[in-house]
């Protein structure tokens, strides 16, 4: 053969080769069926079982090895109650907390009472109808009325 056929011939078979492995990458990046998947059934997911953990507690009755003496047993401490009478849960005014909004300029608190069925916009401090405003949170009030300081709940 001469030289010129060689290269000819392997010209053609790097271009065979190259050509298939090209093929074959357009073909896996962009495959002609752009159908969504069938439903398939797919195993349910069942999570795994926790087993409960082994828990224990050292019981320490043993004679201290430095001082030789037995330990002393800790009686319970007994929970004394104490009432306080300044805090009561009924008011004599009908006082229901429905809510709160933040005020986005100033950052305060501003508080839905109602109070007797007519409903007000309170600040901290603020005093309507004999009704102080002491302190709010999302979840509760505390309002000061005739003397007496009464936590009042929200109401949904």
């Amino acid at each position: 053969m001469k030289k010129n056929q060689k290269t000819y011939l392997l010209l053609g078979a790097v271009m065979l080769i190259w050509g298939v492995l090209g093929f074959k990458i357009v073909k896996t990046i962009s495959p002609k069926n752009h159908q969504a998947p069938k439903n398939e059934v797919v195993d349910q997911f069942r999570p795994l079982e926790i087993a409960k953990r082994d828990t224990f507690s050292i019981l320490a009755n043993y004679r201290d090895p430095f001082l030789g003496i037995m330990p002393i047993p800790k009686s319970p401490k007994k929970k004394s109650l104490k009432t306080n009478t300044n805090f009561t849960k009924v008011p004599d005014k009908k006082i229901l907390y429905t809510g709160y909004i933040t005020e986005s300029t100033t950052k305060n608190k501003i508080f839905f009472i109602s109070i007797d069925g007519q409903q007000h916009m309170m600040e901290v401090k603020d005093i309507i109808d004999d009704v102080r405003l002491l302190s709010g949170s999302t979840k509760k009030v505390m309002v000061k009325y005739n003397g007496k300081i009464v936590h009042i709940d929200i109401t949904e």
